[in-house]
């Protein structure tokens, strides 16, 4: 599967070559210049009916939501890799935090990037909820985004 650049109506279903069967599904349809569209395409050896098509689409979006989740947040402007050991950390401090009133704070995380670190210190239970909220907001919505695109699908326009 690769991103491809192509004529606006490209075809969703294409046989590219009838003699070998082969076809070419196509999806994530992008404005670029001018009359000129990008997209995602996956080639099959063979026709692909409803279910595969359905399954090679949702596991593309499923796989962009996780890459967000994982990579596109950022706190006050610095990039905050969001795997799921640190989402975990990040709950039990948080958890423990605000357990024990505040007595196991500070802590500290590190964000930014491996090249460009940034250690933050959360001082108070309200900065450390500030973040905590703002990040879990940031998945749910990533989540949510993710969810109202593989509802939205429409099978029926591969026929």
């Amino acid at each position: 599967m690769k991103r491809v650049e192509g004529n606006s109506g490209v075809r969703l279903l294409e046989c590219i070559n009838p003699v070998k069967n082969k076809w070419r599904v196509r999806w994530d349809i992008l404005p670029s210049e001018g009359d000129r569209v990008t997209y995602m395409e996956e080639e099959f050896a063979c026709k692909p009916n409803r279910d595969e098509i359905r399954a090679l689409i949702t596991d593309w979006y499923n796989r962009q939501t996780e890459e967000r989740i994982l990579s596109g947040f950022n706190y006050e402007e610095v990039p905050v890799w969001l795997s799921q050991e640190n989402q975990f950390n990040y709950k039990a401090a948080y958890d423990l935090a605000v357990q024990t009133d505040g007595a196991m704070l500070p802590v500290v995380f590190k964000f930014g990037t491996d090249t460009e670190p940034v250690y933050k210190t959360f001082t108070t239970i309200e900065e450390l909820t500030k973040f905590y909220t703002c990040a879990m907001k940031y998945i749910q919505d990533t989540l949510r985004q993710g969810w109202k695109k593989k509802d939205t699908l429409d099978v029926t326009l591969y026929e």
